[in-house]
């Protein structure tokens, strides 16, 4: 169980979120400047809220009476970006190891293979990241993130930066990942008809607050598509 109840303000904009949110894969929907990339930054370590609190199940990631604000790298959070973020002189194995790596994690080649079974990849093992589909550099770097045994997996617009074609091509891998991996998500988009399709619940951020949180059925109040251009 994540629990965010937190403040941040950034300019002239004022973050108030607070939610829970429990096994299976939890999207943050909103439009455009609503707060939900902050809300998943602050929930990984790289932004600090100015007050509030943030626990993993038994544990406090973040508590501003307390003093405490785990490290990013201690959080046992794995985040995946718009882009991937994948490094162009290593090859498609090598990215997928490094997060083990900066965990200090042990090969664990089991659960190596069981990932590039999950996701597809192992066509791409010798592959460097310039050879790769948009869609295969995201699978690739959802990988990266399984491997760091994470105990939240957060997935930004992981589908944004994607034509139709490689959206099509990945939301399988993303319900795939949501059914077999069992770890839990928080999934941000824009898009209620791709939420539909990987979401479990639902989490509906508008200028900076939690305006509703319940099943799938809050996804009839968006507009299917909806696009966005970016937010705090």
């Amino acid at each position: 169980m994540l629990s965010v109840d937190v403040e941040k303000r950034l300019g002239d904009f004022a973050l108030a979120v607070r939610f829970e949110a429990a096994a299976g894969a939890t999207a943050l929907l909103g439009p455009s400047g609503a707060g939900k990339t902050t809300i998943v930054n602050a929930v990984a370590g790289l932004v600090t809220p100015d007050r509030g609190r943030i626990a993993l199940d038994e544990t406090v990631l973040f508590d501003s009476a307390a003093g405490i604000d785990v490290p990013a790298h201690r959080r046992g959070v794995g985040y995946v970006f718009q882009e991937g973020r994948l490094f162009p002189h290593l090859t498609v194995r090598q990215n997928l190891l490094y997060g083990r790596w900066m965990r200090g994690l042990r090969r664990d080649p089991g659960e190596e293979k069981h990932v590039v079974s999950l996701l597809d990849l192992a066509p791409l093992l010798l592959r460097r990241p310039g050879r790769l589909s948009g869609g295969e550099r995201q699978r690739v770097a959802i990988g990266r993130a399984l491997l760091m045994r994470p105990r939240l997996l957060l997935l930004d617009e992981p589908l944004a930066s994607l034509d139709p074609a490689r959206k099509a091509e990945i939301l399988p891998y993303l319900e795939r990942l949501r059914d077999e991996a069992r770890t839990p998500m928080i999934y941000v988009s824009h898009n209620a008809d791709e939420v539909r399709r990987i979401a479990t619940s639902v989490v509906r951020i508008e200028a900076g607050r939690v305006v509703a949180a319940g099943g799938l059925d809050l996804l009839a109040a968006a507009a299917p598509g909806a696009r966005e251009t970016g937010q705090p």
